[in-house]
């Protein structure tokens, strides 16, 4: 309840209601420039984010809950799969295999909650606090976004301290291409989230659909067994998959900087692999225009 409130103040100094215009420091007065108008909107995105990163750090114990089941996973999981699971079906060990499966889940679940959130601030009143700021809307959800998608990166970041466990050198250029593969996974599943909950007035149903949707996505994205080894009809579905994009992302990047270990292939598109950068376009277009539906969505008055 203190970082709301804190949150709130600090968003109401930078900005008043969505898309009018304000006597004195609002965007959208005479006389103020581009520039100023910008500085105006990056601070409410920056408290926004603020109030997100002030909610992590206050929720140590959460956070530390959230992280210990895909930690499990790997270890306990990974660890007694192995010795079931020959490396010469994966092409590398199956902790090594697993890893960027619980990347993605610890990604996830931070990522997904923001569109909770923005349920629950509608329904507690905080959302329309917020609208009382002199800020466009679209700023607000962008505000949203940004700082899910920070939160996820820095909970996907702390899991990558396990790479040694997975049987991954702690090499600081793989690190790196593995942390920016996660930040472009959490943008989408945010923006995503963010899309559904835009269209949904109670939390109980964003949280069944997820229910019916998340864990169908999670076993079809390749973090737990090879794509090659499924049906063809459910091959066609991971291929519309924004989870299994993510997941041969960051797989692939590992062959990159560890060449001697190269999982099995997982998405194919005719029998081939489709191209690693494409594959991160796909990614962010994705996200993008989710985020742009819920901008529109969003702006529509209630």
């Amino acid at each position: 309840m203190t970082t709301y409130s804190r949150s709130a103040s600090d968003t109401a100094g930078a900005a008043g209601p969505a898309g009018g215009a304000v006597a004195t420091g609002s965007p959208d007065a005479p006389g103020d420039g581009r520039p100023a108008r910008l500085r105006h909107e990056l601070r409410a995105v920056h408290a926004l984010v603020h109030r997100d990163l002030l909610r992590l750090a206050g929720q140590r114990t959460h956070t530390a809950l959230m992280l210990l089941q895909p930690a499990l996973y790997l270890v306990i999981l990974g660890g007694g799969l192995a010795a079931l699971i020959p490396r010469s079906q994966l092409g590398v060990g199956y902790q090594t295999f697993l890893f960027p499966g619980m990347l993605m889940m610890t990604v996830q679940t931070p990522a997904i909650m923001v569109g909770v959130r923005l349920i629950t601030d509608r329904q507690s009143g905080y959302l329309r606090e917020l609208l009382m700021a002199p800020v466009h809307r679209s700023t607000l959800l962008l505000g949203n976004c940004a700082g899910g998608t920070l939160v996820a990166a820095v909970q996907g970041a702390l899991l990558l301290t396990l790479a040694g466990v997975a049987g991954l050198p702690y090499d600081p250029l793989l690190l790196g291409l593995l942390l920016a593969c996660m930040i472009l996974a959490s943008f989408t599943i945010t923006a995503l989230a963010l899309a559904l909950a835009v269209s949904l007035d109670r939390a109980e149903t964003f949280h069944t659909l997820l229910g019916l949707v998340m864990m169908p996505l999670l076993f079809l994205s390749g973090g737990f067994f090879p794509l090659t080894a499924l049906p063809d009809w459910a091959q066609t579905l991971a291929a519309a998959n924004p989870l299994a994009y993510a997941v041969d992302l960051l797989r692939r990047c590992i062959t990159l900087r560890v060449p001697d270990q190269t999982a099995t292939a997982g998405l194919t598109w005719a029998g081939h692999p489709p191209p690693l950068l494409l594959e991160a376009s796909l990614l962010l277009v994705g996200g993008v225009l989710a985020l742009l539906w819920a901008v529109r969505r969003f702006n529509r008055p209630e």
